[in-house]
């Protein structure tokens, strides 16, 4: 079973420990299991709770572990898509929804009192290709017409707002910023007990089946779990726990870096007020100030894991480019996690059958995404009445997705050469 080793990330190394938690042992019932303590199942957790329900939340090592407390702590509201998009595609109730995702995080984190720095100085989307503007434009646009605090911002905008070199523009939505992820999921898991949940530990999951008395998951230690709903919540770090579900995603790594803690003449002028940016480039590069005043990025790595320094010198290579006088200050922290894309770049919910509820595939931006398709989630199963903020789809497994890591490097690098060759 994999560890947390709290050398392996900047969260893990500064966040408060988690709550102490028993691990899953023996036969138990509950009215709704969760596999998965992550955001979405944390949430859900919570919100379930609240409403009444008994609640058991069950994750292969901790709250936390996955995408959940390794990701950039961005909170970014909205889809991949634009709005008009999701309007057309999925009505307006979807676009409301996906653009409401940061103000659940942050209320979230207000009305529980969670300790994990956050932080609303907004999410820029910068571009160094003139080409991108207009798209950026029209995006911008399409959120303002909604009611949005966006604004564009030209090449001296965005030098103000970053202190970083090459960008030539760029878009601010003020209803992103960020969280101390490790710290807010273990907020959340404080917060779900509070509320009457359960959550074990080192307790992974390996069947399900359908029983007299509800659906029963089995474990890899021996124990059952007897239920009436069950949750599977496990993103980018999804199993064979379903069939044909592991395969609905590409868990592709993204991989971070932070520097040492930035000297006070470099802190006042790298990002001040906080905001967080990603690049408008196909394969992104994305960063923010981090805790300690450390310089942070990530990006796309290799689907294998990482295996030394070496595995993050394109990563490093991208942070000296945008901030030379950043390039000299030790990196403190490499490490990794996995990001669940699909084919649409759009998440997915599933109801393969009556009592068995899945969500997943956010596409790296979960830190807001999954928290409220946590909320949502838990408020369906507590009354139909409420509604799934995205319409049901099949379990469609992807072809040959063994082969995936072959075809997803190759169609990676392709869009690494056409990020290079344009303007």
């Amino acid at each position: 079973m994999p560890s947390f080793s709290p050398a392996a990330s900047v969260w893990a190394a500064t966040a408060a420990p988690g709550p102490d938690l028993p691990v899953f042992t023996g036969e138990r019932r509950a009215d709704v299991a969760i596999v998965g303590a992550g955001f979405t199942g944390l949430v859900a957790a919570l919100t379930l709770a609240r409403g009444g329900a008994s609640v058991i939340v069950v994750d292969m090592v901790e709250p936390g572990f996955g995408a959940s407390g390794r990701n950039g702590g961005q909170v970014i509201p909205g889809l991949k898509d634009d709005p008009d998009t999701l309007d057309r595609v999925f009505g307006e109730a979807t676009t409301a929804f996906a653009g409401g995702t940061a103000d659940l995080v942050f209320s979230l984190i207000d009305e529980l009192g969670i300790d994990c720095d956050p932080v609303r100085g907004g999410w820029i989307q910068a571009s160094v290709k003139h080409l991108h503007l207009p798209r950026l434009e029209s995006r911008m646009a399409q959120w303002r017409a909604r009611g949005a605090a966006v604004e564009m911002l030209d090449a001296a905008g965005m030098a103000a707002a970053t202190g970083g070199r090459g960008f030539v523009g760029g878009w601010i939505d003020r209803r992103g910023g960020s969280v101390h992820p490790l710290a807010y999921a273990r907020g959340l898991a404080r917060a779900a007990l509070q509320a009457g949940a359960e959550i074990f530990r080192d307790a992974e999951a390996v069947s399900i089946t359908r029983g007299t008395g509800g659906w029963v998951l089995g474990f890899a230690d021996g124990g059952r779990l007897t239920a009436g709903q069950v949750v599977i919540a496990t993103n980018g770090y999804t199993g064979r726990l379903w069939p044909g579900l592991k395969a609905t995603v590409i868990p592709a790594n993204s991989i971070q870096v932070a520097t040492a803690p930035l000297p006070e003449d470099l802190r006042a002028r790298i990002l001040l007020g906080r905001p967080v940016v990603s690049d408008s480039r196909r394969i992104a590069n994305y960063f923010r100030i981090g805790p300690e005043g450390r310089l942070m990025m990530g990006g796309r790595g290799a689907f294998r894991e990482p295996r030394d320094a070496a595995d993050y010198r394109r990563i490093e290579a991208a942070l000296a480019a945008f901030y030379p006088e950043a390039a000299r200050l030790t990196v403190g922290f490499r490490w990794a996690g996995r990001v669940a894309m699909t084919r649409d770049h759009l998440p997915h919910i599933h109801q393969p059958a009556a009592g068995v509820t899945m969500a997943l595939g956010y596409n790296g931006r979960g830190v807001a995404l999954a928290s409220a398709m946590g909320r949502a989630i838990g408020a369906h199963l507590l009354d139909a009445a409420n509604p799934l903020p995205l319409a049901l789809s099949a379990i469609r497994p992807m072809p040959v997705h063994g082969l995936h890591p072959l075809y997803a490097t190759a169609m990676i690098e392709a869009y690494r050469v056409r990020d290079m060759l344009e303007r």
